[in-house]
């Protein structure tokens, strides 16, 4: 049997994962959270072997969540389940301990196995996000500047350039407007832009947001 914890701050996406690992067979859903403080506090009480976690949940940057989960759990699985399908979203997510990376959309059709064989002790990407992957690698080994950015700094870059406020991100994030606004600063000087406009050029010309992308 294996034990899996579900993180999603959304109980409809909670209730369809669930749903689907309990119709297979050979699988336990031992725990749910709906955002950062609640997904740490479930991983230190609840033994499991997967974690099924959503990056963009109230509180702290999924990344960071990652890293902090794999220093004190680091036996558990973490397999991302996320609407970003830009790889570097997935990039900084293994780098950061994760164990698999799919987007919500394929997320019926894949999850069962995906979970399995995260348990099992391997690493699972969706095809989708293999080829994506497989672009990367032809990129110049010279960083592009939104690379350059640490984990929370692009967080806050791509909330930026999806249309959010730097009152609406420090809400999301649990942060004052001032942190927000100094991680602005420093994404337009390390990025070398002028202004939020540039930002989002930026973006659009390195398919680092689509047209109807949303947070």
């Amino acid at each position: 049997m294996i034990k899996v914890l579900l993180a999603d701050d959304h109980t409809l996406v909670r209730d369809g994962l669930r749903h689907i690992l309990q119709s297979a067979s050979g699988f336990e859903v031992a725990g749910e959270a709906c955002d950062s403080a609640s997904t740490i506090a479930l991983t230190r009480s609840t033994d499991a072997q997967v974690l099924v976690l959503d990056l963009s949940m109230p509180g702290r940057n999924g990344i960071d969540l990652i890293r902090q989960i794999k220093e004190e759990t680091p036996a558990l699985r973490i397999l991302v389940l996320t609407m970003h399908a830009e790889q570097q979203y997935a990039v900084r997510a293994f780098k950061a301990g994760a164990s698999g990376y799919m987007t919500k959309e394929s997320a019926s059709a894949e999850l069962v196995g995906a979970v399995t064989k995260i348990a099992a002790g391997g690493v699972y990407v969706s095809l989708a996000m293999a080829e994506r992957l497989a672009q990367h690698l032809n990129e110049p080994a010279e960083a592009l500047p939104h690379q350059r950015l640490s984990d929370r700094e692009f967080d806050v870059f791509r909330r930026i350039v999806a249309g959010q406020s730097i009152t609406e991100i420090a809400h999301e994030l649990c942060v004052s407007v001032k942190t927000i606004s100094t991680h602005k600063t420093r994404i337009l000087e390390k990025m070398q832009m002028p202004n939020e406009n540039g930002l989002v050029r930026y973006a659009v010309r390195h398919k680092l947001i689509d047209d109807e992308d949303g947070i």
